[in-house]
């Protein structure tokens, strides 16, 4: 597998590819940020924060609906607060039967639930953003000039770097189950406990791999001189045009709150 199989970068030589990383980060956290801090069911913020996404990805060359789609992917996930919509105290709004149970949606319930889905996509759409327009180095740059632990940042680097490297082992100890699993029979290859037995083997031999790997690329590194820190050859000087528009996005995020507290 390709070192960059998990890589999200879309090259481009747009406003937002050349702009600074450190500027795409804060701005990117702070707009998750706000998404937290606006109220349940101010629609016109969220509208704001939408068409905020829209104008970014706009700037950055990309279809109008890029980020829109692929943020869908965290709607499983969302799913987790639907308990919310029955447990919320409120004007009750839908009742049906589950079994011996009588379930009531609430109005309260209902829009603190929409809203969580509404921020959790708006968040994962710039999260999407970030990444289609940053190379994971400089994300990883960007990091460390904002001071985030070193450990961490060298951690989240090694295990992005060689996670190709999982998944070719996986893909090793898959070929050499099926070449050692013949199934001359329909519905032979053994029961399903004696399947979770081999998987549970599986499990155990990546992770021996894994850490006999860790080890011989961390002695490797150390004899070329590895100290703690990673480099790049990109020089990221904050110039006046990063100044600008981290000022407009800035002001942005503030509209943001402001619609949201008070319209």
């Amino acid at each position: 597998m390709h070192a960059n199989a998990f890589d999200r970068y879309l090259a481009g030589d747009s406003v937002i590819h050349r702009l600074d990383p450190r500027v795409k980060v804060v701005v990117t956290v702070l707009f998750i940020l706000s998404n937290v801090l606006v109220p349940d069911g101010a629609w016109l913020a969220f509208a704001l924060a939408f068409g905020f996404v829209l104008l970014v990805t706009r700037l950055a060359r990309l279809p109008w609906l890029f980020a829109v789609k692929r943020s869908f992917i965290v709607l499983p996930f969302v799913l987790a607060a639907v308990t919310i919509l029955f447990t919320l105290p409120g004007a009750p709004v839908f009742s049906f039967a589950l079994g011996p149970w009588k379930l009531t949606i609430t109005d309260a319930g209902l829009l603190r639930f929409s809203s969580i889905v509404v921020r959790s996509l708006l968040s994962v759409q710039m999260a999407i953003l970030l990444t289609a327009t940053t190379q994971f180095t400089d994300l990883i740059h960007a990091l460390r000039h904002l001071y985030l632990p070193s450990i961490l940042v060298a951690v989240i680097a090694f295990m992005y770097r060689y996670l190709f490297v999982l998944s070719d082992e996986v893909l090793r100890l898959l070929r050499a189950r099926d070449a050692r699993s013949a199934r001359p029979l329909a519905g032979g290859g053994g029961t399903v406990w004696w399947r979770a037995r081999v998987t549970g083997h599986m499990a155990g031999q990546l992770f021996l791999r894994s850490w006999e790997r860790s080890d011989r690329v961390y002695n490797a590194m150390l004899s070329r001189g590895y100290a703690g820190h990673l480099y790049t050859l990109n020089t990221h000087v904050m110039e006046r045009e990063d100044w600008w528009l981290l000022g407009l996005a800035l002001a942005s995020l503030a509209l943001i709150q402001l619609a949201g507290r008070l319209l």
